[in-house]
């Protein structure tokens, strides 16, 4: 079994800086991708950033040049800089991983999800 724990979401003021992390515990052999997702209230879910296995980066137009994705490959955790924060990246924040476990299956795991307010 394998299970993604956040952490480091909480309040900031517009124009601040967090960092969210995401630990993937378990039976696992390698991560694939991973990626953050948000979901503010009343919206769809949607990709902030992801980052594949060899380093290779996405990020959503609207979070260019102020987010930064990362992950220590040993510590089985990926990272979200986030700089410059505004009242429209409040929202819950989530990481997936694509998970090779030691049952020789792939999964596709979603942390529990952690709460990122900008506000003053």
């Amino acid at each position: 079994q394998v299970q993604l724990v956040e952490s480091g979401g909480g309040l900031v003021q517009p124009g601040g800086s967090l960092r969210v992390s995401c630990a993937a515990s378990g039976s696992i052999v390698s991560i694939n991708a991973m990626g953050w997702y948000r979901q503010a209230p009343g919206k769809e879910r949607e990709l902030v950033a992801s980052i594949t296995s060899g380093g290779s980066t996405i990020y959503a137009d609207s979070v260019k040049g102020r987010f930064t994705i990362s992950r220590d490959n040993a510590k089985n955790t990926v990272y979200l800089q986030m700089s410059r924060l505004k009242p429209e990246d409040t929202a819950v924040y989530y990481c997936k991983m694509g998970v090779y476990t030691l049952a020789l299956r792939y999964l596709e795991i979603w942390g529990q999800g952690t709460l990122v307010t900008v506000s003053s």
